[in-house]
């Protein structure tokens, strides 16, 4: 018997991000069930965007805010090595590396906006130009914060992020089974995928959705959660990234065998 058997875990990641962390969930003994709850979408504007962007030399710093922004965004460095690249946490700056391109910074102790900023690099920007490369709309903070400092800030938003529509009969195959009781922890990686997923499910779903534990990547989330409906336990991790998710689960998952 492995630490997770027999725990029904909803990845609701979008593809194909939702594979690695359903794999490693039922190599742990998880039941895993998947239902995306957003799409990604690349932004059809990419070409002008960059071409107002000027050479990608000119900027000090290029940010890269998640995986996602670096699959659809990477090419803006069109193979360049002349701007430090920043990486929002461990998985960004993995997808940098498959890409060819050395990290200069990934925050240390946390993986968000508030940890970059922390950064002794990001200490003293004056005069700088730093480059956001992410999806359409999110949080203002690292830019608001940057700009405070005297950096010249740009965005490159590099795709869009919408509800998914699943196949014909995929929520209710999800449903029922989560009916059965088969589903006790539902994932959520970001405040907007868990309205997303709370938008797809029918009034039962969301019925089911409110009293499931809830496997959340940071306290935002959770904060988003509890303004839904979702009353059932919170397992905040200490990052969206698999490992940290993991490592909250199995956390959860001890204590709750001995309780």
């Amino acid at each position: 018997m492995t630490a997770l058997t027999g725990l029904g875990v909803l990845v609701t990641r979008p593809e194909p991000q939702a594979g690695p962390l359903a794999r490693r969930l039922a190599a742990l003994g998880a039941n895993v069930y998947r239902l995306p709850a957003i799409e990604l979408h690349p932004r059809e504007d990419r070409a002008s965007q960059r071409a107002a962007l000027g050479p990608i030399d000119r900027f000090h710093w290029v940010v890269f805010i998640s995986a996602n922004a670096v699959r659809f965004g990477s090419a803006l460095l069109d193979g360049r090595r002349d701007p430090r690249i920043a990486a929002v946490g461990p998985a960004t700056a993995a997808a940098l590396n498959h890409a060819g391109y050395r990290v200069s910074l990934v925050p240390h102790g946390g993986y968000d906006s508030e940890h970059l900023l922390a950064s002794p690099e990001f200490g003293h920007v004056q005069g700088q130009r730093i480059l956001i490369v992410r999806g359409s709309g999110g949080r203002e903070l690292l830019a608001d914060e940057l700009g405070a400092r005297g950096a010249e800030v740009s965005y490159a938003e590099v795709y869009d992020r919408r509800c998914a529509r699943p196949v014909p009969g995929a929520v209710e195959a999800v449903e029922a089974e989560w009916a059965r009781g088969q589903i006790q922890v539902v994932t959520a990686t970001s405040g907007e995928l868990l309205r997303c997923l709370y938008e797809i499910l029918s009034p039962a779903g969301r019925q089911l959705l409110a009293r499931s534990a809830l496997l959340v990547g940071g306290p935002r989330i959770g904060a988003v959660a509890r303004q839904i409906g979702i009353e059932g336990s919170l397992i905040v991790a200490a990052g969206p990234d698999d490992e940290r998710l993991l490592d909250a689960l199995l956390k959860w998952q001890a204590h709750t065998s001995h309780s």
